[in-house]
């Protein structure tokens, strides 16, 4: 029973990324989401074309951003095997996962109001709008603070069998950069590093997808593996 949870738990992880997917595609933010430089109408346009299936698609997403705790949680488990007595780096992890969580699901919830009142004023929508994506992209600290505990565990490791490979701590370390360019969306309205470029929405989204997978399919081998050493002892 112990093995199905945390395999369900890693499989949250690959979950979490296909599922967000089918959301934002549902929604019409994929391919082109509303861009920074388009009026208070376009806005409001972009929100009321197909209403139901906007907000079908925006209540699908903030579900399945909760696809993230469970996959927290399971990076914690093998992280304070990593650290022992003093898991400082597995509360790090934890708290900031918890809070990446939120961070992710707050911005659906913005959009789906978005849509909620398509005759709301046009101005107040792109103002939800605008709350909405600076929040999706910008507040990257809980990331870039989470990939880091993790590298930092999975080095200081001492246990005869690494409980993670060591290149998934230089992955994490990678990501860190690439999140940096979330903090640019403040100065700019149209490029590459406004929210809709290809540095900030599809870098961001192809990261954390990419981050999701990644561990999910690493913690599945770690849990397998520990079942078959169960099994042969």
């Amino acid at each position: 029973m112990n093995t199905t949870i945390k395999l369900l738990c890693a499989w949250s992880g690959p979950a979490l990324a296909i599922a967000v997917l089918g959301g934002l595609l549902l929604a019409n933010v994929l391919p082109f989401p509303p861009a920074a430089f388009m009026s208070p109408d376009e806005i409001a346009r972009f929100y009321t074309q197909s209403t139901t299936r906007t907000l079908t698609g925006f209540a699908l997403t903030s579900f399945c951003m909760g696809f993230a705790f469970p996959l927290t949680g399971l990076i914690a488990v093998y992280l304070v095997r990593m650290e022992g007595r003093t898991p400082i780096l597995t509360f790090t992890q934890l708290s900031c996962g918890a809070a990446t969580g939120v961070l992710l699901t707050t911005p659906m919830i913005l959009m789906a109001v978005c849509a909620f009142r398509p005759d709301r004023s046009p101005e107040l929508i792109q103002l939800l709008n605008d709350a909405a994506y600076l929040l999706l992209f910008t507040p990257i600290a809980p990331f870039c603070i989470q990939n880091t505990a993790i590298a930092m565990a999975i080095f200081n490791d001492r246990n005869p069998q690494p409980v993670l490979p060591r290149w998934v701590a230089f992955a994490n370390l990678w990501l860190v950069f690439l999140f940096l360019p979330g903090l640019l969306p403040f100065f700019f309205h149209e490029g590459p590093f406004a929210w809709h470029g290809v540095f900030v929405f599809w870098l961001g989204l192809a990261s954390f997808g990419g981050w999701a997978t990644m561990m999910g399919l690493v913690l599945r081998q770690a849990v397998l593996h520990d079942a078959a050493a169960a099994a042969g002892t």
